[in-house]
């Protein structure tokens, strides 16, 4: 790495630490004079807008002042500055310039953060997993695992998630993270395995967070994983919220508890028990025991359009929805443009619900995983759609599916995920996507409404596939493409 760039990060680390002690006496008024610095350091203009635009939230919103204040009042100093040094300085300023360049290089988008199954053992043996069908006898060995997060992190990719199986056991997880202490780590888990020395590590080395997977309330939870599972999940978020560890949620949303997963009072529930985010993941029928009636109605898909983007407005929770927030992501970020998933077999697969490939990262560097013809298919497609709420290829368009793995040659990485292309599974995906798409269609046009009135100079004869346009080059300017 340049030695210029490796001063930098190393001032402005120092920088944040001490603004960080500098918040942490007097948080609503000086978190802005540390904003106001790091506008000035942002190295591309999409970073500084958004820094203003954080900067506007906190001033304008109470939730998200109550969001902030919860980050420098339940964290720990430790968890603090190592989550945002690695995510502020390594993974954002320094790290997207780094994957703009290299996009420019080779004519692809580079993603921003890659997700590693680094084993497919599970103490669990969940409803409906959408990787139970993988074997459960695969493991990738460390030093692979090390060398994929070395390659990512040459190409300015500082964000590593990690699903499964069970991270947790993985007999290297703290090996491997402790390794590589510049980046950020968030895991996908039970949370059945942490106990009080499982916390007391994640607290010691500050940059790994955990997201607890949940149904809804016990009931639901145990039904889906086990009985005494939602118990052992409680225990844990308590161990970790009492030691300052950053944690989250990872909620599977079915037909079944949509309402109740969205709910004030699971909500609430959640906030009280120290939880910081949440990934909505509308269920997707792969893996094991494929039950298409799990998968939520078009009725539903709408509330959550709106629910979601309520909860973030009024709630001191910040949630992701990756299916309803195409507009603020440009739609499907998978396929490498954002991020790709790695199995435990080895396998480069284009997302954890796309059980297909063609390379094995045993075989090839993560640069040629990234820019194979199989991902560049997958890149030419995107968006799937110009309306950003129907952003997925196995749900909102099944057919590009199709035609990307007959184009690229990939293979199925588990028995039966081929069902998804042909037969009644394919047929019914095609009837649903249509339904939705008639729901969808009438959402975005009342976006680009709101949009057009809230465009500055916009006049209301401008065609609201304008005010769009404008917009959509926002957000690739803000996603970092070219």
């Amino acid at each position: 790495m340049d030695n210029l760039i490796v001063a930098k990060r190393f001032v402005g680390a120092q920088v944040l630490k001490q603004g960080l002690g500098y918040i942490r006496r007097d948080p609503e008024r000086n978190l802005g004079r540390l904003l106001d610095l790091a506008e000035k350091v942002a190295p591309l203009p999409g970073q500084k807008d958004d820094v203003r635009r954080v900067r506007t939230a906190i001033r304008e919103n109470e939730a998200v002042r109550q969001f902030v204040h919860r980050l420098f009042t339940e964290l720990s100093p430790n968890v603090q500055q190592r989550l945002l040094v690695n995510y502020f300085f390594n993974s954002l300023l320094f790290g997207v310039p780094q994957q703009r360049r290299l996009a420019a290089q080779v004519g692809m988008q580079i993603p921003h953060l890659i997700l590693i199954d680094p084993t497919s053992a599970c103490n669990l043996a969940c409803t409906g997993c959408w990787a139970g069908k993988y074997s459960k006898a695969d493991t990738l060995p460390p030093e692979l695992v090390d060398r994929v997060i070395r390659e990512a992190k040459d190409m300015g990719i500082y964000f590593i998630a990690m699903s499964g199986g069970e991270p947790t056991a993985y007999k290297h997880f703290f090996d491997v993270v402790e390794r590589h202490r510049d980046v950020v780590f968030m895991f996908y888990t039970n949370g059945t395995l942490i106990d009080e020395t499982f916390a007391d590590r994640l607290a010691e080395l500050g940059n790994v967070s955990p997201a607890i997977s949940l149904e809804g309330f016990e009931e639901a939870t145990d039904e889906r994983r086990g009985q005494g599972t939602w118990n052992r999940v409680m225990r844990a978020m308590d161990l970790l919220h009492e030691r300052g560890v950053a944690f989250g949620v990872s909620l599977t949303v079915t037909r079944q508890n949509a309402e109740t997963l969205f709910s004030d009072e699971f909500l609430h529930f959640l906030i009280g028990k120290g939880v910081l985010y949440g990934w909505s993941f509308h269920y997707i029928p792969v893996g094991k025991d494929v039950d298409l009636d799990r998968m939520i109605t078009p009725e539903q898909r709408g509330y959550l359009t709106r629910r979601v983007r309520e909860v973030r407005r009024t709630l001191p929770l910040q949630i992701a929805d990756f299916w309803n927030d195409g507009d603020l992501t440009g739609g499907c970020i998978a396929g490498g443009r954002r991020y790709l998933h790695i199995n435990a077999k080895g396998e480069v697969e284009p997302c954890a619900f796309v059980h297909f490939a063609v390379d094995n990262i045993k075989e090839k560097s993560l640069r040629e995983a990234i820019t194979s013809p199989f991902f560049r298919a997958y890149q030419e497609r995107q968006p799937m759609y110009e309306n950003m709420l129907r952003p997925c290829p196995i749900i909102d368009r099944p057919q590009a599916l199709r035609e990307i793995v007959a184009e690229a040659g990939a293979h199925p990485t588990h028995a039966g995920v081929a069902e998804l292309l042909t037969g009644e599974a394919a047929r019914t995906l095609d009837e649903r996507a249509a339904a939705w798409g008639k729901v969808a269609d009438g959402l975005w046009a009342e976006r680009l409404r709101e949009r057009q009135a809230r465009t500055p100079g916009a006049h209301p004869d401008v065609p609201a596939d304008l005010i769009q346009a404008v917009w959509a080059e926002r957000d690739r300017q803000q996603m970092g493409a070219d």
